[in-house]
């Protein structure tokens, strides 16, 4: 980090940093539709009371962070991060697969309905999110607010392999159904062993003769480093005034009669106590952004609980395996798994270094972080949320019978769900490492009581003043999307005034590019040049 972090007491004034470092300038960088006078988000402005407060180290907040100081250079932001460094819960890049999600080989965003149709629209959304994201990053590298993006992204091809009959046919149908779609060109399909075997040599040596396979391949995916990109993001703002608080958490927050937030402060080291006042405050605290949110006692997150879900990653550093296998392999998930358990064999690049990652092994932990407590979920509980996490145990017997077979499966059961990769895999070869937790939403639901949501959800107050995000997949990769989203609910008396600036950030917001196949041509190919990328 550029800057000196600081988290003291001066009597009774809390010390903020207001000096903005120099920043790199390039391409057509240019602070138009930016605010250039003091612009609080009150007209008052109290000693100790800042614009933003952050709340957790992760990709969220970096790219809030990100879009507000680009929006509004000129207001006071405040990160609070409990442990000692950034990105070490779900954005820590061994605690995540590295995808960059854009559905073009995850098959649960195409799942087969009754009748053997497949329909493409959730993957196009998906695709649409992840490409508001690339064109973020890639406007932040034109600018220099990101390094060379070799650093955090790469391209790496994106594959789907299924195998036996009905599974070939609905890969076919779904391919089919794909190659209409602009933001999807290039996809290829084939159930030629051979020809599969020239994408990545491991799914098919030794491979059973006669074994009915198929796979999908599009050069244009992408492997991330969520980690590096969180903190060079990170690193951006401190240049421009940002202050960040490590071994700093929140333990509670408190709605103030003039609108703003109180933040209670508890220092890791020394366990000294102080507060901070706020005019807005995000929650992007992954697994801990639950307990955050039913402290801060807005009514939007009633009926809310967390379900988490661990998982467990086998991990290859041999040279000669990574050398053979350069893509992003997803399958199909296993009856009664959860869709972030979808089997997939990836590249990954981290720091750098090359490796080999499959899983996921889901298991069960009551823990809503990796670093957390025991009691995380039972502290969750509350009246409000009893009966919808109730009708959710009720309703999902597959899954409770999925994920206690997962804790207890053994090494050669994890070796046998990649021998279905990598016939040929050898346990010397690879190790087990732990991922991050994933914490699920569940909710109210009118009919069932309760719902188990696979996907994010962001909860707002009705004044704008906080918000929070909870669940998990697709997560990082929809980071843009997401926050961009959510500078419109909270700040709809100035998201006009912003629309301009978003633009230049983000040339496609507002628009659907899968419904031109021109401007998707062109919005992929244009990132891809900037950020190094096949296309």
């Amino acid at each position: 980090m550029t800057a000196t972090r600081r988290g003291a007491l001066s009597g009774n004034i809390f010390l903020v940093s207001l000096t903005r470092g120099s920043r790199p300038v390039a391409g057509r960088w240019a602070r138009s539709g930016a605010s250039t006078r003091s612009d609080t988000l009150d007209s008052v402005n109290s000693q100790g009371t800042v614009d933003v407060v952050l709340i957790g180290g992760g990709i969220m907040s970096a790219t809030l962070g990100t879009l507000l100081k680009e929006l509004q250079p000129d207001w006071r932001i405040e990160v609070y991060e409990r442990l000692g460094e950034l990105a070490q819960e779900s954005s820590n890049p061994w605690n995540n697969a590295g995808t960059g999600h854009a559905g073009l080989c995850e098959l649960n965003y195409m799942p087969q309905a009754a009748d053997g149709s497949v329909t493409a629209d959730k993957a196009v959304v998906i695709n649409e999110q992840f490409q508001i994201s690339r064109q973020l990053w890639a406007h932040l590298v034109q600018i220099g607010a990101l390094p060379e993006p070799h650093k955090f992204i790469n391209s790496t091809p994106h594959m789907t392999f299924v195998h036996g009959k009905a599974n070939v046919e609905y890969l076919r149908k779904r391919h089919a159904v794909l190659a209409g779609e602009p933001l999807f060109a290039g996809m290829e399909f084939s159930d030629d062993a051979s020809k599969i075997g020239t994408w990545t040599p491991l799914l098919t040596r030794k491979r059973p003769a006669g074994q009915k396979i198929a796979a999908t391949r599009i050069v244009s995916g992408t492997d991330v480093d969520f980690g590096a990109l969180t903190r060079f993001l990170f690193e951006n703002l401190e240049q421009q005034g940002v202050t960040m608080h490590m071994n700093e958490q929140v333990v509670g927050l408190g709605h103030k009669a003039d609108g703003t937030w109180n933040l209670k402060l508890l220092r890791q080291v020394g366990q000294t106590r102080s507060t901070i006042n706020a005019r807005f405050v995000f929650v992007g605290a992954g697994g801990g952004a639950l307990a955050l949110l039913q402290q801060s006692g807005i009514p939007e997150i009633k009926g809310f609980g967390g379900f988490p879900i661990s998982g467990q990653f086998l991990r290859t550093t041999n040279p000669k395996l990574v050398a053979q296998h350069q893509a992003k392999v997803y399958g199909k998930a296993a009856k009664g798994a959860p869709p972030m358990s979808v089997p997939h064999l990836d590249t990954r690049v981290v720091d750098g270094e090359m490796s080999l990652l499959f899983g996921p092994y889901a298991g069960f932990s009551p823990k809503f972080l990796k670093t957390s407590t025991w009691f995380d979920l039972p502290f969750s509980i509350r009246t409000h949320n009893l009966g919808p996490m109730l009708a959710v145990a009720r309703h999902n017997f597959d899954l409770m019978k999925y994920l206690i077979g997962e804790v207890f499966a053994s090494r050669n059961a994890k070796l046998k769900a990649l021998r279905e990769f990598i016939p040929a895999a050898v346990s010397e070869d690879w190790e087990l490492i732990t991922a991050g937790q994933r914490v699920q939403v569940m909710k109210k639901d009118a009919k069932l009581g309760g719902v188990l949501q696979f996907g994010t959800e962001v909860i707002t107050s009705s004044d704008g003043s906080i918000a929070g995000l909870l669940g998990a997949s697709p997560g990082a990769s929809t980071a843009a999307p997401i926050m961009v989203d959510l500078l419109a609910r909270c700040f709809p008396d100035r998201i006009e005034g912003w629309k301009p600036r978003i633009r230049q950030m983000i040339p496609s917001y507002g628009t659907k590019l899968s419904d031109d196949p021109a401007a998707a041509a062109a919005s992929l190919a244009a990132t891809a040049e900037v950020l190094h990328l096949s296309n």
